[in-house]
């Protein structure tokens, strides 16, 4: 059995600032065939426009506001809200509050750093 708690694990923050907690994958350990990772993003902060040629992904959001553009269409997320995020369509998270973006991201196939391809 593979139980992480994200309060346990090493953040990995990006210079744009996501900080991400691998829970389960490839990297993680406990999953091959997905991965699942909680992230947070301070106000005025955003992820990187990108793309992932083999992995779909979904996002669920638990705390905050995001605005998210995918494939050049763009939607408000608050808690309770999931969207599901196809293979090779370009995407961008954000956080568009006051307080931190909370989310859960789920891939399948489990994310690893090489499948996962940047516009800027």
């Amino acid at each position: 059995m593979h139980i992480r708690n994200a309060g346990s694990v090493p953040a990995l923050e990006s210079s744009h600032g996501e900080i991400v907690y691998e829970l389960a994958g490839v990297a993680a350990g406990g999953a091959s065939a997905h991965s699942v990772a909680r992230i947070r993003i301070p106000p005025g902060k955003a992820s990187r426009p990108h793309y992932h040629p083999l992995a779909e992904e979904s996002y669920f959001i638990l705390e905050g506001v995001a605005e998210i553009e995918v494939d050049g269409e763009r939607a408000t997320l608050r808690p309770g809200d999931a969207v599901a995020i196809p293979p090779t369509a370009v995407h961008r998270i954000w956080n568009a509050g006051a307080a931190d973006l909370l989310f859960v991201a789920v891939c399948a196939p489990a994310w690893t750093p090489d499948n996962s391809v940047y516009l800027d």
